[in-house]
C-alpha cells in the first residue's frame, strides 16, 4: 500500500482565493471513538434514547469531530505540513448525524506578511449541500517547502462490550434476590457485595467469621450497614450453613467469596445437601467476545477435569438450558477438538460424534449439537466452508464444550486477555446458580456474572422450582 505524500504551500506561494478540501463519512466508530479519547460522553452523542428524547430526535456526533475536519485540512493540505494553527471560530449550524458526509474546506481570505499569518474560511457541509459549521482560522503559513511521507497509522478496532447491557437491565428490573455471600472476608469479596446490591441486583447475606468480615470491610472502606452478617466460626462452617439456607429456601444465589471453589462445592455435591440433582455441576463462561456477533458460552472451564462422555453430556444440557433461560430459543453446541473429523485415536472426536448423535435421538433437548469441530470453523463461516463443513452449527456456534477443564480454562483466558472478552462465570446443575468470583475480575464481569445469576433464579422461581 503505498504511502501518502504530504505537500504544502508556503506563505509566498499562497493566494487569496486558494482552498482545499477533504471529506469524511461519519459512523458510529468515529463518533465513540471521538468520546473516548476526548472524555466527551454527553449521551446526546452515544444514547440512542437519551437522545430521542433531546432537541434533535436522534444522535449527533460531537462538534469538535467536524472541527477537526478542519484542523486536518489545515495541517495535511493547506497551507500543510509545517502550518502553526493559532486560533479558530466555530458556528455549529446544523446537527451532524450518523452516516454523514461531510466535507471540510478552506480558503484564504487574508495574508500578513508580517509574521507570515493568514486567514481562512472554514466550512463544512454535509451531503446535502447544507453548511453544518463555519468559522475562521488563524494560521502561520510555513516558510519554506516540504514533502513529507504520511504516517502510517495503526489498525484501531473497538472492543464493546455491550452484548450483556440488555440481560443486566432486564436482571436490574426484577427485585432483588437474596444472595449468600459465602466467606467474604477479603477486601475484594466485600466489595464484590457492595457492588452487586448497589447496581439493584442481589440483597446481600454475609456469612462468614463476624470479626474477619468486619476487618475486611474496614480495609476496604465500606459501610456494612443496612447488610446482614451470619456469623459462623470458619469457611467450612460458611460453606454447609449457606448450602442449608438456599435449601430452606431462604438465599435464591450462593456467590463465593475469599473461601477455594472445592470448600464451597463440596459442600453443594455432598449427598445429603439438598442441593444436589441428577446433572453433574459443571462451570460456564458466559462470554462477550469483541470480534463474535453474539455472546458465547465456554464451558467447562473450571470443575470437571476429564470429563466422561456422560459427565460431557450433562455439561452440554446446563449450558442448553442456561442459553434458553436467557433467552436463546435454540442453543447452536458446537463440540470442540483438534480436528473435525472423527480420529479413533482421538478420544475427544469419538466423545464430539456420539454427543451429536446423543442430541439427535433426544438425549440432549433443546439445542443442536455438532462435532467434532475445530474451533476456527466453530466460528467462523468462513472456515467452515473452507472446509466443506454443512452443519447448523458451525460458524455461529453459541456454545463451545470443550474437551476438559485445561482446555477450557486455557481458551476463556486467552479470549479475556488477548481478545478483550468479558466473562461472566455461573456453576449450573444444582438447585440454586452459584456465582464463582476472582479477584482479578473486572466490575463489568462481576456484575454480568450476578445478573446472569439472578436470571437463572428469577426463571426457577417462576417456574416453581426455587423460592425467590
Amino acid at each position: 500500500m503505498q504511502t501518502q505524500l504530504l505537500t504544502n504551500r508556503t506563505f509566498d506561494q499562497l493566494q487569496i482565493g486558494d482552498s482545499a478540501s477533504i471529506v469524511r463519512v461519519v459512523g458510529r466508530d468515529d463518533i465513540e471513538l471521538f468520546a473516548t479519547v476526548s472524555g466527551d460522553v454527553n449521551p446526546a452523542h452515544l444514547d440512542a434514547a437519551f437522545a430521542s428524547t433531546d432537541l434533535f430526535g436522534h444522535i449527533v456526533a460531537h462538534g469538535m469531530w467536524t472541527g477537526a475536519l478542519v484542523s486536518a485540512v489545515l495541517g495535511t493540505r493547506l497551507p500543510g505540513p509545517g502550518t502553526i494553527y493559532l486560533g479558530q471560530e466555530f458556528h455549529f449550524l446544523k446537527p451532524v448525524a450518523p452516516g454523514d458526509t461531510v466535507t471540510a474546506t478552506v480558503k484564504v481570505t487574508e495574508k500578513r506578511a508580517d509574521k507570515n499569518i493568514v486567514l481562512l474560511d472554514t466550512i463544512c457541509t454535509n451531503q446535502k449541500g447544507e453548511d453544518v459549521l463555519s468559522g475562521v482560522a488563524t494560521v502561520i503559513a510555513p516558510s519554506r517547502s516540504v514533502e513529507w511521507q504520511a504516517t502510517r497509522l495503526p489498525d484501531v478496532s473497538l472492543r464493546r462490550h455491550d452484548r450483556y447491557e440488555a440481560f443486566v437491565r432486564e436482571a436490574r428490573s426484577l427485585p432483588t434476590v437474596r444472595a449468600a455471600i459465602v466467606h467474604p472476608c477479603s477486601t475484594a469479596a466485600i466489595l464484590g457485595a457492595v457492588e452487586v446490591r448497589d447496581e439493584g441486583l442481589f440483597d446481600p447475606l454475609l456469612i462468614g467469621p463476624e470479626e474477619k468480615i468486619r476487618a475486611a470491610a474496614e480495609a476496604a472502606g465500606v459501610d456494612l450497614a443496612g447488610i446482614t452478617i451470619e456469623a459462623v466460626e470458619h469457611s467450612h462452617a460458611a460453606a454447609a450453613r449457606a448450602v442449608e439456607l438456599a435449601v430452606a429456601g431462604k438465599v435464591s444465589v450462593l456467590v463465593k467469596g475469599s473461601l477455594h471453589s472445592d470448600e464451597l462445592l463440596g459442600a453443594v455435591v455432598a449427598k445429603d445437601s439438598g442441593l444436589r440433582t441428577e446433572r453433574r455441576i459443571s462451570h460456564a463462561y458466559g462470554m462477550d467476545v469483541p470480534a463474535y456477533s453474539k455472546p458465547i458460552i465456554i464451558t467447562d472451564a473450571a470443575i470437571n477435569i476429564q470429563p466422561t462422555l456422560e459427565q460431557k453430556r450433562d455439561i452440554c444440557q446446563n449450558a442448553i438450558d442456561l442459553l434458553r433461560i436467557l433467552g436463546v430459543e435454540t442453543p447452536r453446541v458446537a463440540v470442540l477438538a483438534a480436528v473435525e473429523t472423527v480420529n479413533p485415536k482421538m478420544q475427544v472426536t469419538l466423545d464430539a460424534a456420539a454427543l451429536t448423535v446423543m442430541a439427535a435421538r433426544g438425549q440432549i433437548t433443546g439445542g443442536k449439537v455438532d462435532g467434532p469441530l475445530a474451533f476456527d470453523n466453530a466460528v467462523s463461516m468462513d472456515a467452515a466452508k473452507m472446509k466443506g463443513i454443512v452443519s447448523d452449527v458451525a460458524g455461529q456456534a453459541d456454545i463451545l464444550l470443550t474437551p476438559d477443564l485445561e482446555s477450557g480454562n486455557m481458551l476463556a483466558k486467552q479470549l479475556i486477555h488477548f481478545a478483550g472478552a468479558t466473562a461472566a462465570g455461573l456453576v449450573l446443575g444444582a438447585r440454586v446458580p452459584i456465582v464463582l468470583t476472582s479477584r482479578s475480575d473486572p466490575l463489568s464481569a462481576r456484575i454480568a456474572s450476578a445478573a446472569l445469576a439472578k436470571l437463572v433464579a428469577a426463571r426457577k422461581s417462576l417456574a416453581g422450582k426455587l423460592p425467590a
